[in-house]
């Protein structure tokens, strides 16, 4: 006898025998069991998950002449074994969309439709697979008889892509009854494939039947397909090497191999495992989908810890905990984020150079730098976060500073005070530090000249000019004041009384006296560097620490 593929010898004749889509096939029985079946059906979801099985076992519910009470078909009859088989029957017939999709099909079977049943009995029924490749023409002379269709008529659309009906004949969605049929989950495709290896007499193995549900991805059809080949390969056994041989899926063990390369960093031994991957003959899209999966694993397991993923092997496992906890969750998260960008642009397999790609996406990912926090970062380098040292019992002097978001040096009663500690008391001194007196540097002019701005204090119709100037100390007590050309430089170059006033607002936020000079300076173009810039002067005015971190790693803001 010639041999049935087992997707078609296993396929379901009965609504309790679909896996997952409980909330479809319930809803059809019970339409059929209380007689309030629809006259057309919208089945929606990806390809293997049961919509053109469901709906030939409803058309076996509605024809067969000894179903229960349940309204179950009993699957064995001469009807249902015809419909069950999608062979030729009166009442039944089944379309594909993709071969028969224009304006002179739909015609035909809206005459065909016309025709009453072969027994009063019985429901004529019309499966349309690929239904989204009908033309907008098709729907359009089919959407008469959906909406008024003739007794004991009823249309059944299966698609995997409802968004294209959307577009091109929206009415119909408002004719039929539409169900979604989801993804069928990894346990429940190992259950089903358990249980046919059980019929047909053959031993597996629960990690072989694992990654065969994997690769299937939610698609029952394509995980009997997959099971076919490897049986055609092991024979009475299922092993984990059949498996691999057939999916062509990388071992465990070169994973682990590379993650330890990424965490010692030795970028230079990418190549060698690339070319050891392609010598055994593995194929490097694959490889890469593998990777992608393992660097998700990894972050799960970080952040979730190891009993998270139930479904890895138990002689991987311990070797996946010891690598997760190798790497910060950032840093895999990172890692992550770097290797889905080849899957979503789609490089990798348009690419004539696939070996490329995949050697500079993981030597992106040995030269990885670690994920440093910024706080550490200033602690590292001596700034104010550094803390108290131990031993000192109460401040010896208080000094209130400026708030981070106001910018102001020497600030009223109600700002926070921070304690300044003598030098002999265990503190180091800052080399850099101003003496006691001494005029502010120019991150503390910048600031309080920002202050100024957003105090809303200066002359009105001058606040919007002057946010334009530029600021510096040209001396003791002196400050120049530069503007680009326009009606504000002249105003304040001429009026006095108007300086005077710009002054005195200046003077309030520096807690001295200062003179204003007025100065003119080209105007520019204003730019992404030179909003980047005025950024990161205002993230270094509000935490000077900052400043040293940027002077000697030469940091620049990126965003």
């Amino acid at each position: 006898m010639a041999h049935q593929a087992l997707a078609r010898k296993y396929r379901p004749r009965r609504f309790a025998d679909v896996a997952t889509q409980g909330h479809v096939s319930e809803t059809l029985r019970r339409s059929v069991a209380t007689e309030r079946v629809a006259h057309a059906y919208l089945f929606c979801g990806p390809r293997g998950v049961g919509k053109t099985t469901l709906a030939r076992v409803l058309a076996m519910a509605l024809n067969c002449p000894e179903r229960d009470e349940n309204a179950e078909p009993c699957g064995t009859c001469d009807s249902c074994a015809r419909i069950w088989g999608g062979h030729t029957a009166l009442d039944v017939v089944e379309i594909d969309a993709a071969s028969n999709r224009g304006v002179d099909d739909a015609r035909g079977l809206r005459e065909r439709a016309m025709y009453a049943p072969s027994d009063t009995n019985r429901y004529k029924v019309y499966i349309v697979d690929e239904a989204h490749m009908l033309t907008r023409e098709a729907w359009n002379a089919l959407l008469k008889i959906l909406e008024e269709p003739p007794p004991r008529v009823i249309f059944v659309f299966a698609t995997t892509e409802p968004q294209k009906i959307q577009q091109s004949a929206a009415p119909i969605l408002s004719r039929c009854q539409r169900f979604d049929f989801r993804r069928i989950g990894v346990d429940d495709i190992v259950g089903r494939l358990s249980e046919v290896l059980a019929a047909e007499g053959v031993a597996d193995s629960t990690d072989a039947l694992r990654l065969i549900a994997r690769k299937a991805d939610g698609g029952m059809r394509d995980g009997l397909s997959l099971l076919d080949q490897v049986l055609a390969l092991s024979g009475p056994d299922v092993t984990l090497e059949s498996v691999r041989r057939v999916l062509g899926l990388v071992e465990e063990e070169r994973y682990v191999e590379l993650l330890d390369i990424l965490r010692e960093g030795r970028a230079g031994d990418v190549f060698g495992l690339v070319d050891e991957i392609l010598d055994e003959g593995y194929d490097l899209v694959e490889f890469y989908h593998g990777l992608v999966d393992v660097l998700r694993t990894l972050l799960r397991i970080r952040l979730s810890g190891l009993d998270s993923v139930a479904d890895l092997r138990a002689d991987v496992r311990d070797a996946y905990a010891e690598r997760a906890g190798a790497f910060a969750a950032p840093d895999l998260a990172r890692m992550l984020s770097l290797a889905s960008e080849l899957e979503s642009t789609g490089s990798l397999r348009r690419s004539e150079q696939p070996r490329l790609l995949l050697e500079m996406l993981l030597l992106r990912l040995a030269y990885l730098d670690r994920t440093v926090s910024l706080e550490d970062l200033i602690r590292g380098l001596g700034g104010a976060s550094a803390g108290r040292p131990a031993g000192l019992d109460r401040p010896v002097m208080s000094t209130p500073v400026a708030s981070p978001g106001s910018g102001l040096v020497g600030a009223p009663e109600d700002t926070p005070e921070v304690e300044v500690l003598p030098a002999d008391e265990g503190l180091p001194a800052q080399a850099d530090s101003p003496p006691t007196g001494a005029a502010p540097v120019a991150e503390g002019i910048e600031a309080s000249w920002q202050a100024v701005l957003r105090a809303g204090t200066l002359p009105p119709g001058l606040s919007v000019s002057l946010r334009a100037a530029s600021v510096e100390e040209v001396g003791s007590g002196k400050l120049r004041l530069s503007l680009p050309p326009g009606p504000a430089l002249e105003r304040l170059q001429s009026e006095a009384a108007l300086r005077r006033s710009v002054a005195d607002a200046v003077m309030k936020a520096l807690g001295r006296s200062v003179e204003l000079e007025i100065t003119e300076h080209e105007a520019r173009e204003v730019g992404l560097e030179a909003v980047r810039e005025g950024r990161l002067r205002d993230l270094v005015a509000q935490e000077p620490g900052l400043e040293r971190a940027v002077e000697e790693l030469d940091l620049e803001l990126l965003d």
